[in-house]
C-alpha cells in the first residue's frame, strides 16, 4: 500500500441494529445516546483514532459546525460528549484551523501522527462527512434526522 502524504479518511460502522432506532423515539435522549458507531480517523494509511461514539451526538456537533463553516475565519470544530466529562486535554475530536492550514486532534489519538492539512481540504472533508453521515444514518435506521436534531444532546465548551 502506498502512503500519500496529507491523506485523511473518516469511516464509521454502526454498532446497533437498524430496529433499535425509529422516528417514534426522536425525543428519547437515552435511546439517542445509546446509538453508537465505531468511528475511525485514518491519516496517511495509519489509524489515528478508532473508538465507539454516540453517533447521533457526534453528527449534531458536525451539523452545528456546518451552520457556521462559511464564516471567516473558519471556526474550529470540537466534539464533546455528555457521557465524558474530563476535557482538561481538549475535545474528543477537533479540527483546529490556523492560517491556511488546520490540524486534526483527538485526546484519544492512538499515535502521534503528523496531521496538518490544507484548511480547505479539512473543511471539505468534514462537510462531506456530515452529508454522508446524515444520509447513512437516515437510510440505515429509516429515520428523518430533522425530527431528532432538537433532542440530541449537544455539548459546547469554551476553549
Amino acid at each position: 500500500m502506498v502512503s500519500i502524504p496529507g491523506q485523511i479518511m473518516f469511516s464509521y460502522t454502526f454498532i446497533n441494529q437498524p430496529s433499535e432506532l425509529s422516528n417514534h423515539v426522536a425525543r428519547d435522549v437515552p435511546t439517542i445516546l445509546s446509538i453508537e458507531a465505531m468511528f475511525t480517523i485514518t491519516i496517511n494509511n495509519e489509524i489515528y483514532l478508532e473508538t465507539s461514539l454516540p453517533i447521533l451526538e457526534f453528527y449534531k456537533s458536525l451539523y452545528r459546525w456546518k451552520e457556521k463553516s462559511n464564516a471567516i475565519p473558519v471556526p474550529a470544530f470540537h466534539y464533546y460528549s455528555v457521557e465524558f466529562d474530563d476535557y482538561e486535554e481538549g475535545a474528543i475530536i477537533s479540527m483546529i484551523p490556523f492560517s491556511s492550514q488546520a490540524r486534526v486532534k483527538s485526546i484519544w489519538g492512538e499515535k502521534d501522527i503528523y496531521n496538518v492539512f490544507p484548511l480547505d481540504l479539512l473543511v471539505s472533508s468534514l462537510l462531506d462527512l456530515e452529508h454522508t453521515l446524515k444520509k447513512d444514518i437516515e437510510a440505515y435506521f429509516d429515520i428523518q434526522l430533522e425530527k431528532f436534531i432538537p433532542h440530541i444532546p449537544y455539548t459546547l465548551l469554551d476553549n
